[in-house]
């Protein structure tokens, strides 16, 4: 995994109406965050968007195929993001409505971890 920086400062342009991308490297690729919630992994020149199951039809019915990432021992397993519809990459409406989307997971994922009091 790698980052393109180029695509970086796209998402943040496209993204800036709806607040704050931020990103952090890591295992050769990145995650984005929004206003400090998860929505985004950047991998070489793709963006993959947060999902869950409340989402996965929506994702499912663009053919937005799962995430997999491959171990080193072979083992192949699927994360909880989506690939990016095409449109996301030249215009910046898609790319809200899509990271709109995936914010929505993230915020259901945050939710969920945090302990009830």
């Amino acid at each position: 995994m790698s980052v393109d920086e180029g695509l970086y400062a796209w998402v943040q342009e496209a993204l800036e109406p709806l607040g704050a991308v931020t990103m952090r490297k890591m295992m050769g690729g990145a995650t984005l965050y929004l206003d400090g919630v998860i929505f985004a992994i950047l991998d070489d020149a793709e963006i993959w968007f947060k999902s869950d199951s409340e989402s996965d039809s929506l994702w499912d019915g663009q053919g937005c195929e799962r995430f997999t990432v491959t171990f080193k021992d072979g083992r192949a397993d699927t994360m909880n993001y989506r690939r990016a519809p095409l449109d996301v990459y030249d215009d910046a409406e898609a790319m809200q409505r899509w990271a709109a989307l995936a914010v929505e997971a993230g915020l259901r994922g945050a939710a969920k971890r945090k302990p009830k009091a």
